[in-house]
């Protein structure tokens, strides 16, 4: 949304409220009007005016009303027009704000997925960049984690123009191979993998396409295979596989952690909801969220398949592209 689009959306509201105020301010007077007027003619006594006219014949009779009796009606009627007024402008204020509250959610779920999406990346870059260092010092060739790093930094860039299509509430169509999406991510993690001591090894694949953008798939198969190279002791395995039917893919990881607990599995998948420290990195509480928003917004889903004092599975189920 460019400025022009935010000052166009302020002048909407700006004249929404106007007119609110403005209609809810008439409808206040004219009954406040109309029922000091009904309050007056209930009141008011006829007294002859004691005048006459040409030729002596009497202007007829006048209207009296007893201040005493009057008064207390409009002292009532103006506090109740006072509150009503509040209520209209209080009302009104709300209602006006509510694309600033929806403007600042929505920056700050920005930041927050940004700086959660982009801290992998960021530390495969570090790992690359000190191995072409030490191969360098050695007077070695370093071409390979070059071109690594040149991918890195395409990835880096792919998953920011995705992130700015969503947070523009637009959704950026496409298909996409999962063995293509999965070895992508396991190769942007694989220094990671190997700083941690975790061996992150890719099962059968299946080759069938989905039907979403291939760098949100890389994105869900990053987040899911970070969040267990996190909880994965050095020693052990991360796993990740793909299936297929005739209506979904299902990819599944399998870290060798000690399980989610029963207390922690119905918000695990909530934005900054953590569960127990059990491996060595202190997360944001983001990765599972932002994968479950993704799936949902094309489609999937993503669940706890099983858990153990051995292990958790996650299974991420995408529709197949038709």
């Amino acid at each position: 949304m460019s400025a022009d689009d935010d000052r166009r959306v302020v002048r909407r509201a700006a004249l929404r409220v106007g007119t609110l105020v403005a209609g809810a301010s008439a409808v206040a007077i004219a009954v406040g009007v109309g029922v000091l007027v009904s309050v007056l003619v209930a009141q008011a006594r006829t007294e002859g005016s004691g005048r006459h006219g040409p030729g002596g014949a009497p202007t007829g009779d006048r209207f009296v009303v007893d201040l005493d009796d009057v008064l207390p009606w409009v002292i009532g009627l103006g506090l109740v027009g006072v509150v009503v007024l509040g209520l209209v402008g209080w009302a009104a204020a709300r209602w006006s704000v509510r694309p600033l509250d929806e403007a600042l959610r929505r920056q700050r779920a920005f930041v927050s997925d940004a700086s959660h999406e982009l801290r992998t990346p960021l530390t495969a870059l570090t790992s690359r960049i000190q191995i072409v260092q030490r191969r360098l010092h050695r007077g070695e060739p370093a071409d390979e984690p070059l071109d690594q790093l040149r991918r890195d930094a395409q990835i880096m860039d792919d998953v920011l123009a995705d992130m700015l299509l969503t947070a523009e509430g637009e959704v950026h169509t496409g298909t996409a191979r999962v063995d293509d999406s999965v070895r992508a991510a396991t190769d942007a993690l694989a220094s990671l993998a190997d700083d941690a001591g975790v061996h992150l090894r890719p099962g059968a694949l299946t080759n069938a396409t989905v039907a979403m953008p291939g760098v949100t798939v890389v994105r869900v198969c990053t987040a899911l295979l970070d969040n267990a190279i996190g909880h994965t002791p050095a020693g052990s395995e991360v796993t990740i596989t793909a299936d297929a039917d005739e209506r979904e893919v299902v990819v599944r990881v399998e870290d060798g952690g000690s399980g989610i607990r029963d207390d922690d599995l119905p918000r695990i998948f909530e934005r900054f909801a953590r569960g127990a420290e059990s491996g060595r990195r202190r997360g944001f509480g983001l990765g599972l969220a932002l994968v479950r928003e993704a799936a949902t917004r094309y489609g999937g889903s993503i669940e706890v398949e099983r858990t153990s004092p051995t292990g958790t599975v996650f299974a991420l189920r995408l529709p197949r592209a038709s």
